[in-house]
């Protein structure tokens, strides 16, 4: 795959050839010299890819603090299209701290540290790593399931429709490209 500099360096390198083939480049002044055209291509291309770069190298607990403040105005926004009653109050909170991202960093392995380790020992740590999860899962599914009961069939149908993009285009995607779960695309012939 070509990246962005690479695109604008060989548009830029055509145009100017195809500038000094029709002989309109050799009849005007060259205002900047031709091996300085790539240049400033590759640098506008730099300095457009720079606020990609910058998101990339965002100090984690800024990335966690911009993430908590999304969560918050998703589930402000959710609550007031739900309009829950008085009644519904308890079971809103309960079902907001059950699914509440765990506190703190999330426990990481130093690649090398995970190297050194026999296999036996590296699928143990995945193992538990992967019950971890699936206890997290199975805490916020059961709060879910148990906020959704006291929904009414209005507010369930409201719920279904604004929680169905939360694993949406950005969500995990499996080695087909698609979602998890997701039937492979049928073949092209």
């Amino acid at each position: 795959m070509i990246s962005l500099r690479q695109r604008i360096v060989w548009a830029s390198l055509l145009g100017s050839a195809a500038l000094a083939s029709s002989g309109a480049f050799a009849q005007a002044p060259a205002a900047v010299p031709p091996a300085a055209a790539p240049t400033a291509a590759v640098a506008q291309a730099d300095n457009a890819a720079a606020p990609k770069a910058q998101h990339k190298r965002m100090d984690p607990a800024q990335r966690m603090e911009r993430m908590k403040e999304h969560r918050a105005k998703r589930l402000a926004a959710l609550k007031e299209k739900l309009k829950l009653t008085s009644a519904q109050e308890g079971a809103w909170s309960t079902f907001t701290s059950a699914t509440q991202p765990p506190a703190g960093p999330r426990p990481h392995m130093d690649r090398a540290e995970f190297a050194k380790l026999t296999t036996p020992e590296r699928l143990e740590r995945m193992q538990a790593r992967q019950a971890e999860r699936s206890a997290m899962f199975a805490k916020r599914a059961e709060a879910t399931k148990t906020f959704y009961a006291t929904l009414s069939p209005d507010q369930q149908k409201t719920f279904d429709a604004e929680t169905a993009h939360f694993g949406g285009p950005r969500g995990h995607r499996g080695h087909d490209g698609g979602h998890r779960g997701a039937p492979p695309a049928p073949a092209k012939s």
